[in-house]
């Protein structure tokens, strides 16, 4: 859902604006202002309603940011108390009020093939890997399962549940968290791709593997919210408590143990799924260990400073993000009003789900600053408060504290993501005091696509030490 219709109040020096389903009897009890923060009240008549508090701290360009606060994202009671100082006085909130989901019920199951340990080792040995411990063979599930869409709202995704065949012992989950995917068919949930292969190469050594495909990819029929931070975790959270379900009613037995890893996107997804179970899910799953890897942690510095400056290897990951960021926070009027022509019109149709990357790349510079308005590559290069610098910032990873074994995992010679990403976060996770945070690099030289495989096999051997 996007917010539609708004009813709104002033209150002091704040305006409260809510966004209500139409079923839905909404109005704002209070707001105040005390020594602890901001307190919203509100009452709905609706049933089993879910909210989603934004706020913005000025009437201008600023975009509407939900807030991260001591309940998880999307709340359940009608009240709010905002602890954030506020900067200049005054602060404007909304109040989204949707339907509240099943979060992880599993609405359909599909079996998708299976692997045997010869075939296993077969295409473990095309990719040049040799030495893993293929003791079962492995059977492929696509799952449908209920979740949020960025505004809180009940929308389905789909994911891959691969299992080890015949196991004699309870096992541990790994979620895998994939690299960046254009076309929704490209997904893991299909069985067949190299992103879904990991899950079955974790399987074949002891893993149930769970391989999330995302919002806007396998069988969601939304738009792919590209590096947003929530709704990655929310689908990725829900996917394994999907892959539970399907365990416990079909004996298959888990230890408890939870093992988080995920490469370039993934990376990204992996760490806002760490910082999201921390924070709301202990109660639920308790990490082993996570290897979030190449991933965009410093969106709004590293990532955007290299994007403006260098010629990109894969232009259309910021293309994505555009596409994304001006669903999700919007932006301005359209995705167009930010592109110069031709590409204001040959672009956009580009990033319907439809087309893979190498479509895209073939319609785009090199260099993004290229497909900008003038003003608006102005305004992103210098202006902080800029609504895209915004949204990236608000996908920033790296302003929180890891509790869990962290090994962040880049090579130095990647130009698609590059490797200060994780220095960056490295350093912040220290300041902040997570000494378990530590930083691995393979290979001073290799690329991002290269880096993949060895990345992926250090931190299996991690995992495979830690393993019960």
């Amino acid at each position: 859902m996007k917010p539609t219709r708004f009813a709104g109040v002033l209150a002091g020096l704040f305006l409260v604006a809510a966004h209500c389903q139409p079923t839905s009897q909404f109005s704002i009890e209070s707001i105040s202002l005390s020594a602890e923060g901001v307190q919203l009240n509100w009452a709905d008549q609706g049933q089993s309603q879910a909210y989603t508090v934004q706020s913005r701290d000025n009437l201008g360009e600023a975009i509407w940011l939900t807030v991260r606060a001591a309940q998880p994202w999307p709340i359940s009671s009608p009240q709010w108390l905002d602890q954030r100082p506020l900067a200049s006085g005054t602060r404007f909130y909304r109040i989204l009020s949707v339907g509240a989901s099943q979060r992880g019920k599993v609405l359909g199951v599909t079996s998708v093939g299976t692997y045997s340990t010869n075939t296993i080792n077969f295409l473990l040995g095309l990719n040049g890997i040799t030495g893993q411990n293929v003791q079962y063979g492995a059977a492929l599930y696509k799952l449908d399962y209920e979740t949020v869409d960025p505004w809180g709202g009940r929308t389905v995704a789909s994911g891959l549940l691969v299992l080890p065949q015949t196991p004699t012992n309870a096992l541990p989950l790994v979620s895998y968290q994939h690299g960046t995917i254009a076309s929704r068919t490209e997904a893991p949930s299909g069985g067949s791709s190299i992103e879904a292969f990991v899950g079955v190469a974790f399987a074949a050594s002891g893993y149930v593997g769970v391989v999330p495909d995302y919002l806007g990819l396998g069988d969601s029929t939304i738009f792919h919210p590209y590096h947003h931070a929530a709704s990655e975790a929310t689908a990725c959270v829900d996917m394994l408590r999907a892959a539970r379900t399907y365990c416990a009613t079909n004996k298959v037995s888990l230890n408890g143990q939870l093992f988080l890893c995920g490469y370039s996107q993934g990376g990204h997804a992996t760490a806002a799924l760490q910082r999201e179970i921390e924070a709301y899910h202990t109660n639920e799953f308790s990490i082993t260990a996570s290897a979030p890897m190449a991933g965009a942690y410093d969106l709004s510095g590293v990532t955007a400073a290299d994007a403006l400056t260098n010629a990109l290897p894969n232009p259309y990951y910021f293309a994505l993000i555009l596409s994304a960021y001006q669903q999700v926070y919007h932006l301005t009027n359209s995705l167009s009003d930010l592109l110069v022509a031709p590409y204001s019109t040959t672009l956009p149709p580009l990033l319907d789900g439809s087309h893979d990357g190498s479509a895209i790349n073939a319609a785009m510079p090199s260099f993004i600053t290229n497909i900008l308005q003038p003003a608006v590559l102005e305004a992103f290069e210098h202006d902080p408060s800029y609504p895209l610098r915004q949204a990236l910032e608000d996908n920033d990873l790296y302003h929180w504290v890891p509790r869990a074994p962290t090994r962040l995992y880049h090579c130095g010679g990647d130009q698609d993501v590059v490797i200060a990403n994780s220095l960056v976060a490295l350093a912040s996770f220290h300041s902040l005091g997570a000494a378990q945070v530590t930083f691995v690099e393979p290979s001073a030289t290799l690329d991002h696509g290269d880096c993949a495989i060895p990345s992926l096999l250090l931190a299996k051997g991690w995992f495979d030490s830690l393993k019960q």
